[in-house]
């Protein structure tokens, strides 16, 4: 296993993030139990989650996987070998249910989404906290052509930097990160916390694979030059990029195939990009979601590749695939083909 510096951070983290969203809807309690296991073995030590998981976030289900989670640090022990990061959701009335009132990033939200994600995690602190989405009208989960709102009402960035300050004083947060955030979002967010000794941002969650690369347009610069690696999400999207909804298969209990909501990586434009990945992966004799996951962690502005999988199987494929290294003339030919079709599926 590869380790990397979080951001300016003394923390090194696997170069592969194990993903939970799956935890308490696509997978149980054994098998969530089962796949922390299998990826400490690994030698992985970075796991993600997020208050609102599992995904899709229903009322019913919402903080299930970081219950799963910490049942699985209280019975397992070694919370200090683990780098643990979770998430306090933006705004939007599809997770109004999670507290009374508006759900924003201001200090009564973040501070009881807080709470709530040390109860079930069972620890009393998180090494990474970040912003979910941000709370101003902005782009982002594929939104494209940006339009600008006059009558911004949205919690000032200084104000949920301030509130994630006390947090980090008190001993509850080690370090803060944003996800899917914008380049003038995180640059803002860097220059405030410089300006008035607030936490820096160490890290940016946002969607990576062969299909979106869209982060190498603004954000690439910014993660390599202010030390704030990308943490890429959906380096498969949504598995897509294996192949095996090729030619319209939805196979029996994949994500697609049960949740039709998830039709983001699924237009013509992106099947056809896929399919000419997935034969070229064949060509060289290797597996298609394999290379798409090499691809993603060889890329120098990415601090860790987050793995999500409803298998062991899938989970040490993926694992083996992070770990691969490209031969150049592989990179090549993907370079080739991203000349002729940029981002499919942004």
């Amino acid at each position: 296993m590869q380790y990397r510096p979080l951001g300016r951070t003394d923390l090194r983290v696997s170069a592969v993030c194990l993903g939970t969203m799956t935890f308490g809807e696509q997978n149980t309690l054994a098998e969530a139990h089962a796949q922390l296991d299998r990826a400490r073995a690994a030698g992985i030590n970075f796991v993600d989650t997020a208050e609102m998981y599992p995904v899709p976030p229903r009322a019913e289900t919402q903080g299930r996987t970081e219950d799963h989670i910490g049942r699985w640090l209280a019975e397992r022990g070694g919370r200090d070998r683990v780098v643990l990061a979770t998430k306090v959701s933006g705004p939007g009335e599809w997770v109004s249910y999670l507290r009374p009132g508006e759900v924003r990033l201001d200090r009564r939200n973040i501070e009881a989404a807080l709470e709530a994600s040390l109860r079930r995690l069972r620890t009393d602190y998180v090494d990474l906290y970040q912003l979910h989405w941000p709370d101003r009208e902005t782009n982002f989960f594929g939104r494209l052509g940006y339009e600008h709102s006059p009558e911004d009402r949205s919690v000032p960035l200084a104000e949920t930097l301030e509130v994630l300050a006390d947090l980090v004083r008190a001993g509850k947060v080690r370090h803060v990160g944003v996800s899917n955030e914008t380049p003038w979002g995180l640059m803002r967010l860097l220059a405030l916390s410089e300006q008035h000794g607030l936490p820096r941002m160490v890290s940016i969650q946002n969607p990576y694979s062969l299909l979106n690369r869209s982060f190498e347009v603004g954000l690439a610069e910014v993660a390599l030059r202010e030390r704030c690696g990308l943490l890429a999400y959906s380096p498969l999207a949504f598995g897509v990029l294996s192949g095996k909804y090729l030619d319209g298969r939805r196979p029996e209990g994949a994500r697609l195939t049960r949740f039709e909501r998830f039709n983001r990586y699924s237009n013509p434009e992106a099947e056809r990009a896929t399919a000419d990945y997935v034969a070229l992966a064949r060509r060289h004799g290797l597996d298609p979601a394999q290379m798409a996951l090499a691809y993603v962690t060889s890329r120098p502005f990415v601090t860790s590749t987050i793995i999500g999988a409803t298998t062991l199987e899938q989970l040490d494929a993926d694992i083996r695939g992070c770990l691969l290294d490209l031969p150049a003339e592989i990179v090549t030919e993907i370079e080739a083909m991203h000349t002729r079709q940029p981002n499919p599926a942004p």
